[in-house]
């Protein structure tokens, strides 16, 4: 699906806005049409997302996305915000940490796996604040 928005001229007028909303502007691209092209997408994907996922789960309940949420946010956390290979790192990273936890005998078990996911990440972020792959940021005064 990206690359049908990518190809397009609304996929351009996206990516001029996301780099520079002022340059964009004086191009004559359309930037609060744009942000609401962008942010509908954005929703109508998430939607069917959310359709799709409660049709393989049967059930539904307000809090159904919150876990994936969660496990998402600390992903890119751990790996590092603003960082795409860090995000993915930081998933690789819990999907592998929850699999050791729950398969090994050594592990605490199931219902420990979080637990032990966000030990981990308060340690890296005692460490490395700025996560796995981030860049530390210099303040200007």
């Amino acid at each position: 699906m990206s690359w049908i928005v990518t190809r397009t001229r609304q996929g351009k007028a996206m990516r001029a806005t996301a780099q520079d909303q002022d340059a964009a502007r004086l191009m004559g691209i359309n930037v609060d049409r744009t942000i609401s092209f962008t942010f509908a997408l954005g929703g109508a994907l998430a939607g069917a997302a959310g359709l799709l996922f409660q049709q393989t789960r049967g059930v539904t309940s307000y809090n159904l996305g919150y876990q994936l949420g969660l496990i998402a946010f600390t992903s890119a956390v751990m790996g590092g915000i603003g960082n795409l290979q860090g995000a993915v790192l930081g998933a690789l990273l819990i999907g592998l940490i929850q699999g050791l936890n729950d398969g090994l005998p050594i592990g605490l078990g199931q219902q420990w796996s979080q637990t032990v996911v966000f030990s981990i990440l308060i340690l890296l972020m005692a460490f490395r604040p700025t996560g796995l792959l981030g860049k530390p940021v210099t303040e200007k005064v």
